[in-house]
């Protein structure tokens, strides 16, 4: 069982130590924090469970369509795997800092089985103030006009990035919906030539502290003249309007992304990895 939590998510009663443990790292804990802030504590709203095997401040894992250990020892990782085994798989991968969710992977994999594919290393970047590099005064809030011209360019990001096209399973109705729905809370950016998007980006997790920078994507035939670094500072000012920090995650293998994200003043504090699963 998971030590003081039994069988019960975390709720309401916990949330000033759900809130303590969060505000601890909040680069790291970014995409929970950013739903817990939004939705509480209570599943239903949520999206998922909070879970911990001890107190909060010390073993933290958020399990929804993510699986997300933050924190916690082999122990904790222990129970957190059998928590998961526990009934259905719930969610399409798993991430976090890469010794917890790799650690809970092996726990997992033989019962969950092959997974599509692993990201054993993914620099986590945070960049606390304004860019290094100048911004691409081009770069702009996409509207809900801009929608259709939007979503061609939103696809080949999500295909070469997750390697898988997002418009299979429905036409693409629900990548369509969730991509208004960010455009809606003026957290999806882009650089139009004309009708055609030549750098996007978005910011897929907003806490109160942090932006999450996702899916940042150029055009192949404007590549290699500094629209990424300049369209990603465009986006990172922005936050730091906000009186955010700034943040992303990275393939490793990935030089010219990782060169991009320097040039504009992000340095890594930590590595993620992510297991994607089918």
């Amino acid at each position: 069982m998971l030590g003081l939590l039994g069988d019960r998510p975390l709720g309401s009663r916990d949330a000033v130590a759900v809130t303590r443990a969060l505000d601890g790292d909040p680069v790291t804990s970014c995409m929970v924090a950013a739903r817990v802030e939004a939705y509480g504590l209570s599943p239903r709203f949520l999206g998922g469970e909070l879970w911990t095997a001890s107190r909060p401040e010390e073993s933290l894992c958020f399990s929804g369509a993510n699986l997300v250990p933050l924190s916690g020892t082999s122990t904790d990782l222990d129970n957190f795997a059998q928590r998961a085994l526990s009934g259905p798989r719930m969610c399409t991968s798993l991430v976090g800092p890469a010794g917890l969710s790799l650690g809970l992977w092996d726990r997992l994999a033989d019962h969950w089985g092959e997974p599509r594919e692993i990201r054993d290393d993914q620099p986590l970047l945070a960049l606390d103030g304004y860019p290094a590099a100048p911004v691409d005064r081009s770069v702009r809030l996409v509207t809900g006009a801009d929608l259709d011209a939007y979503f061609p360019a939103a696809v080949e990001m999500f295909i070469g990035e997750v390697g898988v096209d997002p418009r299979l399973e429905d036409d693409g109705r629900a990548y369509r919906r969730r991509l208004a729905s960010l455009i809606s809370a003026r957290r999806v950016f882009a650089r139009f030539e004309g009708t055609r998007v030549v750098f996007k980006a978005e910011i897929g997790a907003l806490s109160r502290r942090v932006g999450q920078i996702q899916g940042v994507w150029v055009d192949p035939e404007y590549r290699g003249h500094g629209c990424g670094i300049a369209g990603t500072a465009a986006v990172a000012a922005a936050i730091a309007r906000q009186g955010r920090i700034a943040s992303l995650y990275v393939n490793g293998f990935n030089a010219v992304a990782r060169e991009t994200y320097r040039r504009v003043g992000f340095e890594q504090v930590g590595t993620f990895a992510t297991v994607l699963i089918d």
